[in-house]
């Protein structure tokens, strides 16, 4: 398998799990106060990172600085946003309004850096589509 895909179904793995664990709690307890992050964790985390990671699993792609870019913003940028949106919006630790909305913007950012990073790298597939 290789390396870019089976770390990006990894980190997919445990964010829809995270997401799952949410969605059950809010059920649970009737309040949907996380339904946001909840969506986020899921269709950034969950499906984005699981499409990529079937994208490096069925397209030849090399090695590179590029795929190693896309492959860590993506990681990254997943958690920050998702992290910094539940700080955000819930401060559970009653942080300064700027810290958590340095990490929510910044994940935001990393992101759509790894949305970038994607576009580039589908410019070089080997073979045809």
């Amino acid at each position: 398998m290789n390396k870019n895909s089976r770390t990006l179904l990894r980190f997919a793995g445990v964010f829809g799990l995270i997401g799952a664990i949410l969605g059950a709690h809010m059920a649970g307890s009737g309040s949907y106060a996380f339904r946001a992050v909840h969506a986020h964790i899921l269709v950034v985390g969950w499906l984005t990172l699981f499409g990529w990671a079937v994208f490096y699993k069925v397209f030849q792609t090399t090695e590179s600085i590029l795929t190693k870019l896309h492959v860590w913003s993506a990681i990254l940028g997943s958690v920050g946003l998702t992290v910094g949106m539940w700080l955000y919006m819930v401060n559970p630790f009653n942080l300064p309004d700027v810290v958590t909305l340095f990490i929510y913007i910044g994940g935001g950012v990393t992101l759509l850096t790894s949305f970038l990073l994607f576009f580039l790298l589908t410019l070089f597939i080997k073979g045809e589509i």
